[in-house]
C-alpha cells in the first residue's frame, strides 16, 4: 500500500464517535416504521427483531473496538481497519462497496428528510394553490447541505450534530411522556394486524436502522486518540441505541392498537405530548444521518486514493488531495455530491436502499470474520488492548450472511456478485500482495498445532485396524531417479502422509546450505508438476547413517508419528544396499515398517499388475504388503490394476492357509478376487524361492515381497540383488503389528 503522510486532522475527543453513531441509529426508521413493526409482527416479535440486528452489529462494534485498539488508525475509519488487516484487494474491495453504500445512504436520508414534512403539506397547498412533493423538499435541502460541508467541513457538521442530538432527544423524551386517550387495556405480547407481513420482510425493512452505529468510526482521521474514541463511542452508541430501541417498542405497544400502529408512519405523534415534535425529530435523525454519511463517505474515497486502489493514478491523484491544515476531503466530496444528487433526483431508492442494506451486512460480516480468524490466527503482531470473544465475532458474521439471503436472496446474490467483480478487477496487476494468505496461512497453522497435539494424545487411543501409511523416503538421487519419489506419492494420495527427503552428503556450512535450498526449490516444483500431496525436505549429515539415525527420530509433519521408512536402490547400482541395511537397523529400533524399493529402467511399467509373494516367513509383513498394495490400487494411476497374491506354502500347509488369506481378504474388504490368489506349492529343495517368482512375476508391474532383517543383514544384502528378471520390486518388512479387520 502506498505511503500515507501523517495528518493532523481536527483533533476530535470521543463524543463525535457517539454523536455520528446514536444519530444515525435513532434515524428515519425508528421514527417511520417502528409503529408498522410492531403492528405486523406483534411486541415479541419487535423485539426479536431488535434482538437479531444487534447479533450482528454488537458483535461487529465489539471487533471494531478490538481490531482499532491493534492498529494506528488513520483516515477512512471502516476502510482503513478491513483493508489493514485483510490486505489492499479484500480491503479495496469492501472500501468501495461501503463507499458507495455511505455516498448512496445520504440521498436515502434526504428523501426521508423530505418526508417529515408531508404533514404540513396539506396546510401548505391552501396557500400555495398546489399540493407540494417532496423532492421539492430533497432537492433544495440536498444542495444546501452538499454546499454546507464543502465550505465549512467537518467542524459544521459535528456542531450541526450536536443540535440534531438535542432535537432527537426532546422528541424522544415527549414521546415517552405522552400518554393517548384510547390506551389499550392490556397488552398482548404476539397480537398483530391480519395478513401480517411475513417476519424477514419486516426484519428487511427496519434492518437500515442497525446501519449506524460504525457511523462514528469514519471519522479516525480526525479523532485525537482514536485507538480510545473508536471502541468507546462505537459501543456506547450501539448499547444505547438498542435500549431506547426495545423502550420505544414496548411504549407502542402500551400506547395505541396493532392497527392504529400498522396505519400510519407517524403513529409517534399519536402518542406525543406534543404531535409535532415527531415530524421535526424525524427531519432532525434524517438530517443528521445525512450529515454523518456525507461526511464519512468523502473521507473513504479518500483513503482509498492515498492506497491508490482505483485502476487510473491520475484518480488516484485527483481524490487524496485534501484542503487546508486539516486535510478536508474536498475533491472527494465533490465526487460523493454529483452521486447523490443523481439518486435524489430519482426519487425514490427503494430498490438501491436494499443493495446499500446488502453491502452493510457484508462490511459488518467481513469485519467480525477478521476478528475471528485473527483469534485462531495467533499471530503475535496482533495484540489489541481490548478484545472480543472468537464466539461472538463468528456469531455476526453467519448472521450477517445468513441474514442477508432470509431478507433479500436476489439482492444479497447480486451485491456478492458485485463484490466478486470488483476483487477480480482488483486483483489485475496485484497478485504479488499478501492479501489473505497470512491470516489463512495463521489460521491453518493453529489448527495443524491444535491437531497434532490431540493427534498425539490420542495415539495410544488408535485401533489397530485404522493403520494408515505416514512414510519418510530418503534419497540422494532424488532429481534422477524419480521411482522412490513417485512411490510415495501414490502411497500419500489418499490414505496416508508422505516426507521426502533428499540427503547431502557433508558437513553443514555454506556451501551445502545453498545447495540445499536448490535442491529443496526443485524437489517443491517436481512436487507441483506432478500434484504430489507430499511434504518435501533436505537433510545435510555427513553419512547416510547418521541422516538415517537423525530422520527416524524426527516427528511426523502430519501430525501422526511416522511409521515406515522407504530406501530405493537402482538394479543396476546396488553399491547402496549396505548403507541401506544400516538405516533399516535404525528404523527397526524405532518400531518403523521398512520398504526397499528395487527400482528398474521400466519404472513401473504400464501400472496394470501388482504381484504379492507370501512365505511361512511372511507371518507378520503379510497385512501390511496387502494393504501397501491396496493403498497403490487406490491412485487414479494404478486403478486399473489386477491384485494376484501368490501364497507360496509347503503343501501341506497349502489349503489352511489360502483358506486363511481368503477369509483375510473378505474380512478385510480388499479388492483381490479369490481366483487372483494363487497356490504356489513349493519345496525349496526342488526349486528355488528365486525361481518360482521369476517364472510366475516376469510380466508384473511391481513385485512386492517380504524379507527378515536378520538375514538380510547376515547375507550382507544378497536377497535384494536375486530375482534378476524381475523389474520393480517392494522388498517389505512389517515393524508394527498391523491387522486388516477385527477377525485377523
Amino acid at each position: 500500500m502506498a505511503n500515507r503522510k501523517s495528518r493532523a486532522g481536527h483533533g476530535f475527543g470521543t463524543a463525535p464517535v457517539f454523536l455520528a453513531g446514536i444519530s444515525t441509529i435513532l434515524g428515519a426508521i425508528l421514527f417511520l416504521r417502528f409503529g408498522y413493526a410492531v403492528g405486523h409482527t406483534g411486541l415479541l416479535g419487535s423485539i426479536l427483531i431488535i434482538l437479531i440486528g444487534h447479533a450482528i452489529t454488537i458483535p461487529t462494534a465489539m471487533a471494531i473496538a478490538e481490531i482499532a485498539t491493534n492498529l494506528k488508525v488513520e483516515g477512512g475509519g471502516e476502510y482503513f481497519i478491513i483493508s489493514r488487516s485483510f490486505g489492499s484487494m479484500v480491503g479495496g474491495t469492501i472500501g468501495i462497496s461501503l463507499y458507495f453504500s455511505q455516498a448512496i445512504s445520504v440521498a436515502f436520508y434526504m428523501i426521508a428528510f423530505a418526508e417529515a414534512f408531508t404533514p404540513a403539506f396539506e396546510w401548505l397547498a391552501l396557500y400555495l394553490g398546489f399540493t407540494p412533493e417532496t423532492w421539492m423538499i430533497s432537492i433544495p435541502g440536498t444542495l444546501l447541505l452538499i454546499v454546507l460541508i464543502i465550505t465549512k467541513g467537518a467542524d459544521l457538521g459535528v456542531s450541526v450534530l450536536w443540535v440534531v442530538a438535542t432535537i432527537l432527544a426532546a422528541s424522544l423524551v415527549m414521546f415517552f411522556l405522552g400518554r393517548p386517550e384510547n390506551v389499550p387495556a392490556g397488552i398482548d405480547l404476539l397480537a398483530k394486524v391480519e395478513n401480517p407481513d411475513e417476519f424477514f420482510v419486516v426484519f428487511a425493512i427496519i434492518f437500515p436502522a442497525f446501519t449506524g452505529m460504525t457511523a462514528g468510526v469514519g471519522l479516525s482521521g480526525d479523532l485525537r486518540n482514536p485507538r480510545k474514541s473508536i471502541p468507546l463511542g462505537t459501543m456506547l452508541a450501539t448499547v444505547v441505541g438498542m435500549i431506547i430501541y426495545v423502550c420505544v417498542v414496548i411504549k407502542f405497544a402500551l400506547s395505541l392498537s396493532v392497527d392504529e400502529l400498522a396505519e400510519g408512519q407517524f403513529a409517534m405523534s399519536k402518542i406525543a405530548i406534543w404531535g409535532p415534535i415527531i415530524p421535526i425529530g424525524l427531519g432532525a435523525a434524517s438530517l443528521s444521518s445525512a450529515i454523518g454519511s456525507i461526511m464519512i463517505a468523502p473521507r473513504t474515497m479518500q483513503a482509498l486514493a492515498l492506497d491508490q486502489i482505483f485502476p487510473v493514478a491520475a484518480i488516484n491523484s485527483f481524490l487524496r488531495k485534501g484542503k487546508g491544515e486539516s486535510n478536508e476531503p474536498f475533491n472527494s466530496t465533490l465526487i460523493t455530491a454529483i452521486i447523490v444528487m443523481v439518486f435524489v433526483v430519482m426519487g425514490s431508492v427503494n430498490f438501491v436502499a436494499q443493495i446499500i442494506s446488502m453491502f452493510f451486512m457484508i462490511t459488518y460480516g467481513s469485519l467480525c470474520l477478521v476478528s475471528f480468524l485473527e483469534h485462531f490466527a495467533g499471530n503475535p503482531s496482533y495484540r489489541p488492548t481490548f478484545r472480543s470473544k472468537w464466539y461472538l465475532s463468528l456469531l455476526g458474521a453467519l448472521a450477517c450472511f445468513i441474514m442477508m439471503f432470509q431478507m433479500a436472496p436476489i439482492y444479497a446474490l447480486v451485491a456478492l456478485v458485485a463484490i466478486t467483480a470488483i476483487y477480480l478487477s482488483l486483483k489485475r496487476g496485484r497478485e504479488e500482495e499478501d492479501d489473505l494468505s497470512a491470516m489463512v496461512k495463521g489460521v491453518l497453522f493453529q489448527l495443524t498445532r491444535k491437531l497434532q497435539v490431540l493427534m498425539q494424545r490420542k495415539q495410544s487411543e488408535v485401533v489397530l485396524t485404522n493403520w494408515r501409511p505416514s512414510f519418510i523416503a530418503i534419497s540422494a538421487n532424488s532429481l534422477t531417479r524419480l521411482a522412490p519419489f513417485d512411490l510415495l506419492r501414490w502411497i500419500s494420495h489418499y490414505y496416508g502422509f508422505g516426507t521426502f527427503i533428499h540427503y547431502i552428503q557433508g558437513p553443514l556450512d555454506e556451501k551445502t546450505q545453498v545447495e540445499s535450498k536448490e535442491k529443496l526449490d526443485q524437489l517443491i516444483q517436481q512436487g507441483s508438476d506432478s500434484d504430489a500431496g507430499i511434504y518435501v525436505d533436505t537433510i545435510i549429515s555427513p553419512s547416510f547413517k547418521t541422516a538415517v539415525a537423525q530422520i527416524v527420530q524426527i516427528p511426523g509433519i502430519s501430525g501422526l508419528e511416522n511409521n515406515s521408512v522407504l530406501f530405493e536402490f537402482h538394479e543396476d547400482d546396488p553399491k547402496g544396499i549396505s548403507r541401506i541395511i544400516d538405516g533399516c537397523d535404525f528404523a527397526a529400533v524405532v518400531d518403523f515398517n521398512q520398504c526397499v524399493l528395487r527400482s528398474s529402467s521400466r519404472h513401473f511399467g504400464y501400472k496394470k499388475r501388482i504381484d504379492i509373494w507370501l512365505t511361512p516367513g511372511d507371518y507378520r509383513n503379510a497385512n501390511l504388503m496387502i494393504l501397501l498394495a491396496y493403498i497403490l490400487k487406490g491412485h487414479p494411476e494404478w486403478h486399473e490394476c489386477e491384485i494376484e497374491l501368490f501364497a507360496a506354502f509347503e503343501e501341506a500347509q497349502m489349503t489352511k492357509s489360502v483358506n486363511s488369506l481368503n477369509k483375510l481378504i473378505d474380512a478385510g474388504r480388499i479388492p483381490i478376487s479369490h481366483k487372483n490368489v494363487r497356490k504356489m506349492p513349493w519345496n525349496n529343495k526342488a526349486k528355488s524361492y528365486e525361481n518360482l517368482v521369476c517364472e510366475n512375476s516376469v510380466d508384473a508391474d511391481l513385485v512386492i515381497m517380504g524379507f527378515s532383517l536378520s538375514k538380510i543383514r547376515q547375507e550382507q544384502g544378497e536377497f535384494f540383488k536375486k530375482f534378476s528378471n524381475i523389474q520393480d520390486v517392494l522388498f517389505v518388512r512389517a515393524g508394527q503389528k498391523i491387522v486388516i479387520s477385527e477377525t485377523d
